[in-house]
């Protein structure tokens, strides 16, 4: 295994936090244990503890809209406070794991050292003591998840007692004898509820033999034993019988499926590299020793290599949760739910950029399947057409119910676009436009017509009521009137919109994205979060939701308006972490590279991998100390490391935008570009190199440091090399 591509431990991991992971986007597998209990923990993006949101609506509100609006625009800046069907704050269903497949064994008679390793370009998970040794991989090919483990005596069974469990979830266990082994199965029921989920292990045993020791089954005198399992989450009872002939009709053969799901996995891992140029010594540690060196070159890349690796395989079904596609607890925080005001963002950031277009499908895939809540949210809350999207889905209901005084996420309505924007960015870099892209943004415009009628004595339309999310001014309630995100995101809709529907609708929606107010920079000379006056700025928050503007979207820059963002700097430089949140630091350093401030994304980035972020596992934790687990920062920091070495637009490619952030040295390997081209970028020492493999002929304008901007010609299938004679 090459130690930039995967990572290990010499001893077994004592907590489900510390397990390596598996996933192939559907299925999930959490590897922890030692050689004499091995456990394999197995999740779902389906499996989600009904609680009452499986039947929340969002609140009927919009006959209510009008008075609300006169209210806001009369100077009662406390009135959204009171927009509310008064119910209680209802969380969205929980997403939780499903068992553990457990092997008890007595220990080798002749123990060696004990290594476990994931492998980032196969996704297997091994651990090895002596002669036993367990592999683990969960196939993107088979959607099935695969272990191996060599050893001749074992007892194996299906475990559903991890932290958190229900008391009164009702569970039952199946075992019986096959040709090869035995079929596995565990039923569990939700409580008060017709849903529950089935998991299937077919166990097929090789040169040994198998016998019932139930609730599972005891193996002795076994060359190897192979498992298959995958689990279902269902209403009424799921045909086992068709199941286990699904498992049955699959290659017996671990190599053989392994070699099915490699030609998925490794293609989509090996697109994009980093290389820092680290120490041998260094890249040979375990992560956990790596971990204590947040300086080190090894670190930064590993750590790069595992927040892809964990990014493409918890994408599929879904893209990533806040916990990415794991958890070995019921008690998941914020329900596990996928966040839209942030989280899912920054996690999905570097999809166009890291060449992950499996990400951008599985994002899309949940937005497309849920466009008719979102309809649904437009209806109900502002009586329009179009689409709203909620700030909290479980992956099943995308209806806007979650939301309280404090937190009047249902006012929100620039979520959208900000989760259409990954979308628009992958259309961009393969040059072609995906229809149904182009027919949802089509839907976001027509909310924006239906909403946007409120103007001011200046004509400008006013965002009435507008949230910035998670925050407030600080001398208003929630909800005000023209957030800067609120802004952003409907110039920025509407635009896309019309670029994507030439004619008529283009020109209507380009009209009214014009009449929305311009930005308003505060006393303190910085962009303020509400443009309209007399709303002050809460600078202490861990959300950026202000400068929107500048990151995803491309609305205020350096080039094209320094103004702006002379402003949107200042105003970074006052935001304070408030909660010490690694996706608020993140975002931050993304903030700061598209500002060009190198030493600011530095420092941003430098307070996670100081902070103790990071579990052995290589995923991440949301506080300082490893203090809640959460996939923020492993599959924020790709992002960062792309964004301070390379950013692009569908006409502009700008190098080294904020270096200082990564090292004085290395090499990034298969970035996509929006305007169609693999770039391939070298950097160190003795200078800069650039190759661009361009799939479309274009002219674009490429910033450099320090020597400006320059038109670069590009032709579809010639190489461009760019050094610094050549600029």
């Amino acid at each position: 295994m090459n130690l930039v591509h995967g990572t290990w431990e010499s001893h077994p991991a004592a907590r489900w936090e510390d397990a390596f992971l598996s996933g192939n986007g559907h299925h999930g597998a959490l590897v922890f244990g030692d050689p004499n209990d091995d456990r394999v923990i197995v999740t779902h993006h389906a499996l989600v503890r009904p609680n009452g949101g499986e039947h929340a609506r969002p609140p009927e509100l919009a006959a209510e809209l009008p008075a609300l609006q006169d209210r806001l625009l009369g100077g009662d800046l406390r009135a959204a406070e009171h927009f509310t069907d008064h119910r209680p704050l209802q969380w969205v269903q929980p997403f939780h794991p499903a068992f553990q497949v457990r092997l008890r064994g007595t220990r080798p008679a002749e123990p060696g050292p004990y290594r476990r390793s994931v492998d980032f370009t196969t996704g297997e998970t091994t651990a090895a003591d002596g002669d036993r040794t367990s592999r683990v991989f969960v196939s993107r090919a088979d959607d099935v998840i695969v272990q191996q483990v060599t050893g001749p005596d074992l007892d194996i069974s299906l475990d559903h007692r991890l932290p958190g469990a229900p008391a009164d979830l009702a569970v039952g266990h199946g075992a019986v004898l096959t040709a090869d082994g035995a079929l596995l199965t565990l039923r569990a029921r939700y409580p008060g509820s017709d849903r529950a989920y089935t998991g299937v292990t077919l166990v097929v045993v090789t040169g040994g033999s198998a016998a019932l020791a139930l609730p599972g089954v005891r193996i002795t005198g076994a060359k190897s034993v192979l498992l298959l399992t995958r689990v279902h989450r269902h209403t009424g009872d799921l045909d086992v019988t068709a199941q286990q002939r699904a498992l049955t009709a699959l290659p017996h053969s671990y190599d053989a499926l392994l070699d099915r799901h490699l030609a998925l996995h490794r293609t989509a891992y090996d697109r994009v590299t980093l290389d820092l140029r680290a120490d041998p010594a260094e890249r040979a540690l375990p992560g956990s020793e790596l971990l204590k060196r947040p300086r080190s070159p090894a670190l930064l890349e590993r750590l790069f290599a595992a927040g892809r690796y964990h990014l493409l395989s918890s994408a599929g079904l879904n893209p990533p949760r806040l916990t990415g596609l794991w958890t070995g607890d019921w008690d998941t925080a914020w329900s596990g739910a996928f966040t839209n005001d942030a989280n899912l963002n920054l996690q999905t950031a570097s999809a166009t950029a890291a060449a992950l277009p499996e990400v951008t499908a599985a994002l899309a895939s949940l937005i497309h399947r849920q466009l008719d809540d979102w309809r649904e949210n437009a209806r109900a809350v502002f009586g329009a057409r179009g689409v709203v999207a909620p700030a909290h889905t479980d992956g099943e209901s995308g209806l806007s119910y979650h939301f309280s005084r404090e937190y009047p996420l249902h006012l929100w309505t620039a979520g959208a676009d900000w989760l259409l924007k990954p979308l628009v960015d992958h259309d961009e870099a393969r040059g072609a436009r995906d229809p149904r892209t182009a027919a949802a943004l089509a839907e976001v415009a027509r909310f924006y017509e239906d909403f946007l009628t409120r103007t001011d004595a200046d004509g400008h339309l006013v965002v009435v009521p507008s949230y910035s999310p998670e925050n407030r001014p600080a001398n208003a309630g929630w909800g005000a009137l023209d957030a800067a995100m609120d802004l952003s995101a409907a110039r920025h809709a509407l635009r896309t919109a019309a670029d994507y529907h030439p004619g008529p609708d283009a020109d209507r929606w380009r009209a009214l994205a014009d009449r929305l107010p311009s930005h308003r920079v505060n006393a303190d000379g910085a962009l303020a979060e509400w443009a309209r006056p007399g709303l002050d700025d809460t600078y202490d928050h861990r959300h950026l939701s202000h400068l929107y503007g500048v990151w995803p979207l491309d609305e205020i820059t350096p080039y094209d308006t320094p103004r702006l963002a002379a402003a949107a700097h200042r105003a970074l430089e006052l935001r304070g972490a408030e909660n010490d949140s690694a996706h608020g630091h993140l975002h931050h350093a993304l903030i700061a590279a598209r500002l060009r401030d190198g030493n600011r994304a530095s420092h941003a980035l430098a307070a996670v991998l100081d902070g103790d972020f990071f579990h052995a596992s290589l995923m991440s934790a949301h506080y300082p100390h490893r203090d809640v687990y959460n996939a923020d920062a492993a599959h924020t920091l790709p992002a960062v490391l792309i964004e301070t070495l390379v950013h692009s637009t569908p006409d502009r490619l700008v190098l080294l935008p904020a270096p200082e952030a990564v090292l004085p040295a290395g090499e990034l390997r298969g970035v996509r570009t929006r305007f169609g081209a693999e770039l391939d970028l070298a950097w160190g020492p003795d200078g800069v190199r650039a190759v661009l493999r361009p799939h479309r002929t274009h002219r674009i304008e490429l910033w450099t440091s320090p020597g400006g901007a320059q038109p670069l010609d590009l032709v579809a299938g010639e190489d461009h090399v760019l050094t610094p004679g050549a600029w």
